[in-house]
């Protein structure tokens, strides 16, 4: 099944806490940016990485996952917290959409 973290950082990029924001089925899970920046502002993290898997072990980043992604980028910009990268793990590898550019 699918799940849904956050790691928080702090100005150093530190791990100053992480969070389990949801789990779902095997073809999605819900993650709520409001939850996600409450968090975020109860440790005064500086910046976040969003981390879930595809339980299919298909790294390539849904339509949702794009859309997510921004949307977080763009809200956590407004606090001055930093989205570093979305991870989406697979089996056996990750895709990035820091290193991939899409961030």
């Amino acid at each position: 099944h699918e799940e849904f973290y956050v790691i928080y950082l702090n100005k150093a990029n530190r791990v100053i806490g992480h969070k389990h924001i949801s789990a779902g089925g095997v073809s999605g899970t819900v993650a709520d940016i409001k939850i996600i920046l409450k968090h975020a502002l109860e440790c005064l993290a500086s910046s976040i990485i969003a981390v879930h898997n595809h339980p299919s072990g298909n790294l390539k980043a849904s339509e949702a996952d794009i859309k997510l992604t921004r949307k977080l980028k763009d809200a956590a910009a407004l606090i001055d917290v930093v989205v570093l990268d979305h991870l989406i793990i697979g089996d056996k590898a990750y895709y990035s959409f820091a290193d991939s550019g899409s961030l």
